[in-house]
């Protein structure tokens, strides 16, 4: 099946032992560091001790089920994207490990989307607890990714540029695979390793403008500058080297490639989709009723869902369910809509198929499209009419993929 195809190629061309080597550093005078956290992490662990030729030791953090067996990196599983105490004890033995390292030493860290649940250690005076809570509610409210991460930032030890920091005058060499509309550093896993633009006051204004409930001593906590991070232009940050390795662009790119040799015209909307999933499928399914085919109709980003019923599925779970909605029963269009790390939300598909027929089959089986909409249930409308798509982790992440298939 095609669409399954394009998605498979997408994932393929983030694969960290593609795209690692290539971006690996020279071998330092002094000892070598590996940390890390992310989806992908482990992977691009793997992929370092394959290629490199010297001794080295460290620490990366992944989540459940995404580690690979790794000789002289240690491998820990914690959980995401609510963070636990796995998360928080191994992101405060990395900030050990990184401190009292000198000019010869190198640390090289890999980050991939997921990087911010798992690196979590708390800022002094807050608690796993209070992380929990703040990152609950970050993934009810509808906010996206880039005022998600503002908010860990500020309360975290080791995010917003603290991880390089506490490395200075130590090399650092961050390898990112990128999750994030427009790639940005400073984003990917709250930007461990990249000096922070935003402030606690920006932070304060998201929590406000969402209505965060929080403990008096998590608000009190950012009116203070210890809650700030290190801005552009610290003299610790002199030594640091970032380089972004696999970007949805290039997944994107190696999907428009075989749409295009299997015949396809290919209308490529980017990899910046943000917004709503409900009301991104409904946008897409208007373009996709107004092209003639055959085409294809690619995107990524990372759609939000706000949280109003209580079932379960992913943004790429709502985003099909709303684009099959949408287009009625269209005889000649079909899609998929997955997460290239293979995990949709916390659920164990990376997404799910929309076909023609989904709306007759799922009113065959007494199945209220609308109605599991407002539940927010996309996973159990299209686990009850089996077309969930289920990867199991891949062990990338270069965020969300969308296909529209056109035919004539």
């Amino acid at each position: 099946m095609l669409l399954k195809s394009l998605f498979a190629a997408a994932i393929a061309a983030a694969d960290p032992a593609l795209r690692v080597p290539p971006y690996l550093p020279s071998a330092p005078r002094g000892r070598t560091i590996v940390v890390g956290a992310g989806k992908a992490s482990a992977a691009m662990a793997l992929a370092v001790e394959q290629h490199w030729k010297s001794q080295l030791t460290g620490l990366v953090i992944t989540r459940y089920g995404h580690g690979v067996p790794c000789k002289s990196i240690e491998i820990v599983e914690a959980a995401h994207p609510v963070p636990d105490a796995n998360g928080r004890d191994a992101a405060l033995r990395m900030g050990e490990l990184v401190k009292g390292l000198s000019e010869d030493d190198l640390v090289l860290c890999l980050i991939s989307g997921g990087g911010s649940a798992l690196l979590a250690a708390p800022a002094p005076g807050l608690t796993l607890e209070d992380k929990q809570n703040v990152n609950r509610q970050l993934l009810s409210c509808g906010a996206p990714i880039s005022e998600m991460n503002c908010v860990r930032k500020h309360l975290s030890a080791l995010k917003g540029g603290r991880l390089a920091a506490a490395a200075f005058p130590a090399q650092v060499v961050s390898l990112i695979i990128s999750d994030v509309p427009g790639d940005d550093p400073a984003v990917v896993a709250s930007g461990p390793t990249v000096p922070d633009p935003s402030t606690r006051e920006d932070a304060l204004a998201i929590l406000r403008k969402y209505e965060f409930d929080l403990p008096a001593h998590v608000w009190a906590f950012l009116e203070t500058p210890a809650a700030e991070t290190p801005k552009p232009g610290d003299p610790r940050f002199v030594r640091v080297r970032t380089e972004v390795i696999a970007a949805p662009a290039q997944s994107l790119a190696a999907a428009a490639k075989l749409a295009q040799e299997a015949g396809y015209r290919v209308i490529d909307l980017g990899d910046r989709v943000e917004g709503e999933a409900r009301d991104v499928a409904r946008e897409q399914a208007a373009r996709a009723l107004a092209t003639k085919g055959p085409a294809v109709i690619l995107s990524g980003g990372e759609t939000t869902v706000t949280l109003k019923g209580k079932g379960r599925g992913g943004r790429n779970g709502e985003f099909a369910l709303g684009l099959a909605i949408a287009l009625d029963g269209k005889a000649n269009i079909s899609a998929i809509a997955g997460d290239t790390d293979g995990i949709d939300g916390s659920e164990d598909n990376a997404g799910a198929l929309v076909m023609p027929d989904t709306l007759a089959r799922a009113s065959a089986k007494g199945l209220d499209a609308k109605a599991f909409l407002a539940n927010n249930d996309a996973y159990g409308f299209f686990s009850a009419l089996g077309d969930l798509i289920v990867t199991g982790p891949t062990r990338t992440n270069v965020n969300d993929f969308r296909a529209i298939l056109i035919e004539n």
